[in-house]
């Protein structure tokens, strides 16, 4: 009775959104702050970095965190999943945003984005098109996600060597660093250098330790010291405004409205691809709603537009750390948002002697943990040609542009689903001796033949893409057989669906071989092929008595 009453007004706030904190029990306080203070530790610099890399100011990536965490606590069903500013739509935005508009209306074109990528985010999430998020492949994913961190690699180079920075693709800021070697600053360098192996040797150890803050702390702490900025020209974010941010609808002129769309489409494809991975990724405890989760990240991007920031995403490095932490409700991602919130209000003085390298350098970080090497020898020691489309997305995002790059990879994930379909694997079967099993006769396993007898399966649904290979295919095997054959058995169990197309080949193939004395049975036929079959008047056709339960039903009826 005492643990109910201590978790009952945390427990009564699930009555008024807060789904996560519906039942909550009070000896979940102590795993929940302490996930809430381990992510502080590690949203400060990196909220503030990946608002860089979005070309934000540095405040923004906190308040999107906090309006992320708090609409999404509100509305959101996965206990661990932490959301806020995320370096994989970042360089998407920063990149799009910029050829929309410049100077100071860049923010607000931001903002807009924010905007409208929520209420797409909503209007998916309402309307149940979740499942959406499938139409990427694994490798795909991977290939995007590794060109993103190329992308983010590359545009920290100037950061952390310290000089000048300005051009609009990788191999133009590539060409601008290689012009610039002779301006290299030494102490951006240390200082990248020294936040990067903080924060590796801190991951290394355990991975809920504050490496990223104690590397801010520290290198605040130098520049102040030293006078890094003053004397040695490291540069630094300067004056960090603080204080609550203003509430404002953002507005775009028409011209910069007609080139967003394209925009907000990919922020919120890749939103709802990330979200997906980072769902499956948490293994979240109890029920969950992805369609509610996605309205809830939609809520937190339409407030973040709202207040000046830009998009929020899932963020799986965050979530990976709330999830290690111990986090059992989203209680933690309010207490981290509070935290920040409370940063932002008073303590954004000593801000601005942070160097713009270890920024750079925290981003660098992230991306090596995008660039999933393990999963790429994974994918190419399964498969080849997956491996190669991974790499064509991955150089297309590299090298070419984030938003061409899903556009690739949405084509490459369909067009090898396609071709899969379209040219399915198929297999003759062959009985094993003394039984009535029937399986593949190239597995390496005794099987015989038995005379004038022909079965075949085929593991595609039977579509318009592959009804002409599927006649074809049959026609050859039936011509090239040892001995002429007098029926051929379909084993329909690998064949999910018909649709009219397929239909029409079957019912062309079932009369050409009629006329040639060889009758078609069908066998292990599921209910919504049956139905098809029924559907069709391809049952009628063949006469009820041609479809069995089993290849061996099959096999007895013709033999």
């Amino acid at each position: 009775m005492r643990s109910g009453r201590n978790g009952g007004v945390l427990g009564r706030l699930g009555a008024f959104g807060f789904p996560t904190l519906r039942g909550y029990r009070a000896s979940w306080l102590g795993a929940d702050a302490l996930a809430g203070l381990t992510l502080v530790a590690v949203v400060l610099p990196g909220q503030m970095a990946t608002a860089r890399l979005a070309g934000m100011p540095a405040v923004t990536g906190l308040y999107a965190f906090v309006a992320g965490s708090l609409a999404y606590a509100l509305l959101g069903t996965n206990r661990q999943l932490s959301v806020g500013a995320d370096s994989t739509i970042a360089p998407v935005l920063a990149t799009g945003v910029a050829a929309v508009a410049v100077g100071s209306g860049y923010g607000v074109a931001m903002a807009f984005t924010a905007v409208g990528v929520g209420a797409a985010l909503i209007a998916v999430g309402a309307f149940r098109l979740g499942w959406i998020a499938e139409f990427l492949s694994t490798p795909v994913i991977t290939g995007v996600l590794a060109g993103i961190a190329v992308e983010i690699m590359v545009r920290q180079i100037p950061a952390i060597l310290g000089v000048a920075d300005g051009a609009t693709t990788t191999i133009g800021e590539l060409r601008r660093v290689a012009g610039q070697v002779s301006h290299v600053n030494g102490w951006s360098v240390g200082i990248a250098l020294g936040v990067l192996a903080m924060i590796a040797a801190a991951e290394r150890i355990d991975h809920r330790l504050p490496g990223p803050l104690a590397g801010l702390i520290l290198s605040i702490a130098a520049v102040h010291a030293l006078g890094l900025a003053s004397r040695h020209g490291v540069a630094v974010l300067g004056a960090v405004p603080g204080g609550l941010p203003h509430v404002r609808l953002p507005y775009v002129s028409w011209s910069q409205l007609r080139r967003l769309p394209g925009l907000v489409l990919t922020v919120t494809f890749v939103c709802i691809a990330q979200t997906a991975a980072t769902v499956r990724a948490s293994g979240a405890a109890g029920p969950t709603d992805f369609d509610r989760d996605l309205i809830g990240i939609g809520a937190g991007s339409v407030v973040a537009g709202l207040i000046g920031a830009f998009p929020v995403d899932a963020s799986p490095p965050n979530t990976a750390i709330a999830t290690a932490s111990g986090t059992r409700s989203q209680l933690a991602n309010i207490m981290a948002a509070i935290l920040v919130l409370g940063v932002v209000l008073v303590a954004t003085a000593p801000l601005a002697d942070l160097p713009e390298a270890m920024l750079a350098a925290t981003l660098v970080f992230i991306a090596t943990k995008l660039f999933r090497v393990g999963e790429l020898r994974t994918i190419l020691r399964f498969d080849r040609l997956e491996f190669a489309l991974a790499t064509v997305t991955l150089l297309t995002v590299a090298l070419v542009g984030i938003e061409q790059g899903v556009a690739v990879a949405v084509i490459l994930s369909l067009a090898d689903r396609t071709r899969r379909t379209a040219r399915p694997q198929d297999a003759v079967l062959g009985r094993e001796p003394g039984t009535d099993h029937w399986i593949p006769a190239d597995i390496g396993r005794p099987t015989e033949q038995l005379p004038g007898i022909l079965v075949y399966l085929v593991y595609a649904p039977l579509w318009y893409g592959n009804a002409d290979y599927f006649r074809l295919r049959i026609r050859h095997l039936v011509d090239a057989a040892s001995s002429p054959v007098r029926a051929v058995i379909v084993d329909a169990n690998g064949i999910s669906d018909i649709d009219y197309t397929g239909l029409q080949a079957l019912r062309e193939l079932t009369a050409e071989l009629r006329q040639r004395g060889v009758s078609i049975e069908i066998a292990r036929a599921s209910h919504l092929v049956h139905h098809d079959l029924k559907r069709g008047a391809l049952l009628a056709q063949l006469g009820a008595g041609h479809l069995f339960a089993s290849v061996q039903d099959a096999v007895n009826a013709v033999h």
